[in-house]
C-alpha cells in the first residue's frame, strides 16, 4: 500500500498562473499558506473578489494529486508541481474521491479541511494550449469530472514540506461529493 504524502509545496505572494517551489510552507489556520496570495479569511481569487469580497475564501489552499501529471504526460503536457498553480502536490491519495469535509493531517500538525473542487478556466489554456480539456472528463453517468485539484481551509497550521506524511480523516456519513468552489 502506498503511504500518502507530500511531493512538492508552492506559494506565491503575486497573482500569476504558477508558483514557485518552496523548501517549505506554513499554514495558518483559517487563512492559508503564510505569504501566497490567496491567503485570507475572505476570497482572494480575482474572480471571486469581483463578484463579492466578502465571501468566505473557501480556497485557502489548492492541492492536486502528482498521479495527474502522469496522466497528462501520456496526453502530450509536461506539467511540473507548482505550474498549474497548486500549493500542495500530494502523491498516494485519490483527492477527488474524497468527501467534502475530509481532513488531511499534513506532517506534524496541519490539518485542511476540504471544500471542493477546483474549476479548471481557461487560464489553463493560456499555460498550455488545450489543458483545459485534458483536465475535464466524464463519470459513467456522464456528469463533468474536473480533475484540476481540489481546495480546502486550514483548520490547524503547521509547517508543511515535500516527504511529509498525510493522513485522511473521513467525515461522518452521509458524505457530500465534492462540487467546485
Amino acid at each position: 500500500m502506498t503511504t500518502a504524502r507530500v511531493v512538492s509545496v508552492t506559494a506565491s505572494p503575486v497573482h500569476g498562473f504558477s508558483k514557485p517551489t518552496v523548501n517549505e510552507i506554513r499554514l495558518l489556520a483559517g487563512l492559508g499558506v503564510e505569504g501566497d496570495v490567496h491567503c485570507g479569511e475572505t476570497v482572494k481569487h480575482r474572480s471571486r473578489v469581483r463578484i463579492d469580497p466578502t465571501q468566505p475564501n473557501l480556497r485557502q489552499v489548492h492541492l492536486v494529486h502528482s498521479e495527474l501529471f502522469a496522466e497528462l504526460a501520456a496526453a502530450g503536457f509536461d506539467i511540473a508541481p507548482g505550474a498549474i498553480g497548486e500549493n500542495i502536490t500530494t502523491a498516494g491519495i485519490d483527492l477527488l474521491g474524497l468527501p467534502r469535509g475530509a481532513r488531511l493531517a499534513i506532517g506534524d500538525e496541519a490539518i485542511v479541511e476540504i471544500t471542493g473542487l477546483r474549476n479548471p478556466c481557461v487560464q489553463l489554456d493560456g499555460y498550455r494550449p488545450g489543458l483545459t480539456a485534458a483536465v475535464l472528463g466524464r463519470d459513467a453517468e456522464g456528469r463533468i469530472v474536473r480533475k484540476a485539484g481540489i481546495m480546502g481551509i486550514v483548520i490547524a497550521g503547521g509547517s508543511v514540506r515535500a516527504g511529509d506524511p498525510i493522513a485522511v480523516q473521513i467525515p461522518p456519513e452521509p458524505h457530500a461529493r465534492l462540487e467546485r468552489v
